[in-house]
Formats: structure tokens, C-alpha cells, sequence
């Protein structure tokens, strides 16, 4: 069962080996099996790392773990946020835990991110 969330968010997010978010079309983020994905189906993830608002994950952690961007003047609400990164980029949070894809999910429904780097990365089940 999938079920859309309320978010509007416009997506720049392209993933080499998974199918990529039309930047041009207002996206949401959907439940799938209890998890959270992207409009494309590829799971979504947090880094216990990072705090409300502010991602640590820069550089070659950035690269394994790409962020969810969004536009400059995207509009969010409830949980939802958008948080401006090091490189000024915007990238999307939820309950304000910045969202990330996990570079070796190869197919909308993999979860092998979760759990990682001693339990840092996780799912987020809904």
C-alpha cells in the first residue's frame, strides 16, 4: 500500500542506477511498506549524526549518501522543512532530520542503507 504524504516540494535529485524526480513538477514523498520513499520509489533516510536543520554529511559523504535537494523557493509544510547546506544547496528534512538517498540502493524497495556506520543511518518507518 502506498500512501502520499502532504508535501509539496519541487525535486532536483538525480541518482545514477534509479530513476530521477522531474525537477520541473511538484513531488511528495510516499509510504511504501511502511517506509518512507521519494515519488520514485527509492528509499529515504536519516543520519544520526546530523542535527535539527543542519546536515553533516558533506563531500565524499555527501556522494554515498546524496541529499534529497529541492528548489531554492520550495514550499513545505507540517513536518517538513528545508534546510540550507554547506554548499547553499536546500535540501529537504523531515521533523527536521535532513533526508538522504543511500548511493548502493540499486531499485525502488531496497533498504540496505539502514543500520550503517555502526547504526547512524536509518529507515524512516511510518
Amino acid at each position: 500500500m502506498v500512501k502520499r504524504l502532504a508535501v509539496g516540494f519541487i525535486a532536483a535529485v538525480a541518482l545514477a542506477g534509479c530513476s530521477t524526480m522531474d525537477g520541473g513538477a511538484n513531488q511528495y514523498t510516499m509510504v511504501s511498506n511502511g517506509v518512507m520513499v521519494a515519488t520514485n520509489g527509492m528509499t529515504l533516510y536519516t543520519f544520526d549524526k546530523d542535527s535539527a536543520g543542519k546536515s553533516v554529511c558533506n563531500g565524499p559523504c555527501a556522494t554515498n549518501w546524496p541529499p534529497v535537494l529541492v528548489d531554492a523557493n520550495a514550499t513545505v509544510s507540517g513536518d517538513y522543512s528545508v534546510i540550507t547546506r554547506d554548499d547553499g544547496k536546500k535540501q529537504l528534512a523531515y521533523k527536521g532530520k535532513p533526508l538522504y538517498f543511500w548511493s548502493k540502493d540499486t531499485k525502488p524497495g531496497d533498504k540496505t542503507g539502514d543500520g550503517f556506520l555502526n547504526n547512524a543511518w536509518h529507515i524512516i518507518k511510518m
